[in-house]
């Protein structure tokens, strides 16, 4: 097994100043806003009720098991807050760990295939992908199934390049299992073992060849299969002993429905074959500026038979054609290819970022984003663009409008003044700066003035002041951010039950204590009541994440009256598959 080169003082260095950075841009913004929809607040709200119930085994949404996705990332969130006692800072935490670590994993990656440099340089390609910043900086599953498979790739990489290398092996294999557990698609991490097997069987130089290891290799299948397989059966044990129809619905879905139903055919998110061309070449900005550079370079590396460029890359494009076959995309299932990408260029990082025209078209990027900021930032801030006065409205920010436009001012000069202060040789790192101005104001600034609108945070105060203190709220056609969000006692009547059941059950439970009970309803709802509900007495709460929301105390609801069936009136559908 070949020995990385030894790191000097300088790379040392390097490698605190990057993590430093790292963390700094990543953790920006934790603590100053609360989960935003679509997705947070169902993951937290699913954490939060599994660390207050003590039931870490099945996850639960209000009254109601939650069944799509496993519980990996819900345990963490709670690990986070048990660490912490703060769901503001602790919900951000699995995906910051996650961000971090496959940034240290891939600069490791990078250094122990070829040298410090070019680690560091895959590394800082990978974080300033805008997909990167964007994702990690949010509460979601993905951060962490890239994790886990970056770490799995990193021990299998180790192991088939600079191998042998058992526990590496093993340890990757596992990483696999845990992002199954996570979300189905860490097992694709496994896929990595393909061109591995290819470029062994056509007698590749630089792969590590074993004899007479079948019994090692088969623990590899051991290591995936052991979190899995204790997480799934305790699962089905616990189910059993429940014995109800609810948890072996919750079985079903989890198992079947889910995973390989949820491939097979896909119902949400449906775009055209070629949906994954844009993401690679825009989200994954300014890494994807080096493709015209790395193309050539990757066909000469082939044809050389070098498996250090060969085994990343051809992994990247079997993720990209196991996720371009069902009809159901997001941009996100691309993004454990990221890092692998970046260690697909590494030997040519340093070229490539000195070439001229590299720095010539980073540099004319950074002066295109900093001067459309300014010139919108300065039409909105004198009430000459009617979208932006739109935006506002839609977000109640009314009274921040010079606060929103100076930010996106304040953006446009971050990028100038570094194009002009860094000029043609330093036309990369100007692009860089100028992308770290933006994610900082965006955690420091802009997201704590966006929160109440956008987290439901604001709508659930008003709510609780208009209903007094002490009154119980029920939730009827309610989403994750109100049921989270909520001040007071509060109760729901199910979340994918229809919303006319929903109202039933709410208007009898409102009947019992009309003094102490208020329903809390979004409108769309309300009216699919008919006559049910005398709107002439209803109280409106207010507007937060596209829809307006009402409360109905006794008075506006009619005493015996059964709302229609609507199929249509159902709760939306799980907005990230």
């Amino acid at each position: 097994m070949a020995e990385p080169l030894p790191l000097t003082a300088r790379d040392r260095r390097e490698l605190i100043w990057f993590l430093l950075l790292a963390l700094l841009l990543l953790a920006a913004g934790i603590g100053l806003r609360d989960p935003w929809p679509a997705d947070e607040p169902r993951f937290v709200l699913v954490a939060r009720q599994m660390f207050e119930s003590g039931d870490w085994l099945f996850p639960h949404r209000g009254s109601e098991l939650y069944s799509d996705k496993p519980p990996v990332m819900f345990w963490l969130m709670g690990l986070a807050h048990a660490l912490v006692r703060n769901w503001r800072v602790a919900f951000l935490l699995p995906s910051l760990a996650a961000g971090m670590a496959t940034l240290a994993l891939t600069w490791d990656l990078g250094r122990r295939l070829w040298n410090p440099r070019a680690g560091l340089y895959s590394a800082i390609a990978v974080l300033f992908a805008f997909q990167f910043l964007y994702q990690v900086k949010r509460a979601q599953i993905d951060p962490l199934v890239m994790g886990w498979i970056t770490l799995a790739n990193w021990g299998l990489l180790l192991h088939c390049l600079r191998g042998p290398n058992w526990r590496a092996y093993w340890l990757g294999c596992f990483a696999a299992g845990v992002g199954v557990i996570t979300k189905g698609v860490g097992v694709l991490a496994l896929l990595m073992l393909l061109p591995y097997a290819w470029a062994r069987v056509r007698g590749w130089d630089g792969v590590t060849r074993t004899r007479g290891e079948a019994g090692r290799w088969a623990l590899g299948a051991v290591a995936f299969l052991a979190p899995i397989l204790l997480w799934g059966g305790a699962v089905l044990i616990a189910a059993s002993m429940h014995g109800t129809a609810e948890y072996a619905g919750y079985v079903d879905d989890l198992f079947l429905r889910q995973t390989a139903g949820r491939y097979a055919r896909s119902w949400a998110h449906v775009q055209p074959v070629w949906y994954f061309l844009p993401v690679v070449l825009f989200n994954w900005l300014p890494l994807s500026l080096a493709y015209p550079a790395a193309l050539p370079r990757w066909w000469h590396a082939l044809r050389a038979r070098e498996p250090r460029v060969m085994l990343p890359l051809a992994w990247s494009l079997l993720l990209l054609v196991f996720f371009s076959i069902p009809s159901g995309k997001r941009d996100v299932y691309l993004m454990p290819a990221l890092p692998m990408v970046a260690l697909s260029i590494a030997p040519w990082w340093q070229q490539i970022v000195a070439s001229r025209w590299l720095r010539l078209g980073a540099l004319m990027l950074t002066l295109a984003i900093g001067l459309l900021c300014l010139v919108v930032g300065s039409l909105a801030w004198g009430g000459h663009l009617p979208a932006a006065q739109k935006f506002l409205a839609q977000r109640e920010l009314g009274a921040d409008a010079h606060l929103v436009w100076g930010v996106v001012i304040a953006v446009g000069a971050g990028f100038v003044a570094a194009a002009a202060l860094l000029r043609l040789r330093g036309g990369v790192v100007a692009l860089l700066a100028g992308s770290a101005w933006l994610w900082l104001l965006i955690g420091f600034v802009v997201q704590p003035v966006l929160n109440d609108s956008s987290s439901a945070a604001g709508l659930m105060r008003a709510a609780r002041e208009l209903a007094g203190p002490g009154v119980e709220l029920g939730l009827v056609a309610w989403k994750e951010q109100n049921l989270l969000m909520a001040v007071g006692p509060v109760r729901d009547f199910g979340f994918r039950a229809p919303w006319q059941q929903q109202y039933t059950r709410a208007a009898q439970w409102l009947a019992v204590a009309p003094q102490q009970r208020r329903i809390f309803i979004l409108e769309d709802a309300m009216r699919r009541m008919g006559r049910c509900v005398d709107t002439t007495h209803a109280q409106y709460i207010g507007h937060a994440n596209r829809r307006e929301w009402w409360l109905l105390g006794a008075d506006a609801v009619v005493p015996g009256c059964v709302p229609a069936a609507d199929p249509a009136a159902a709760a939306d559908e799980e907005a990230d598959p």
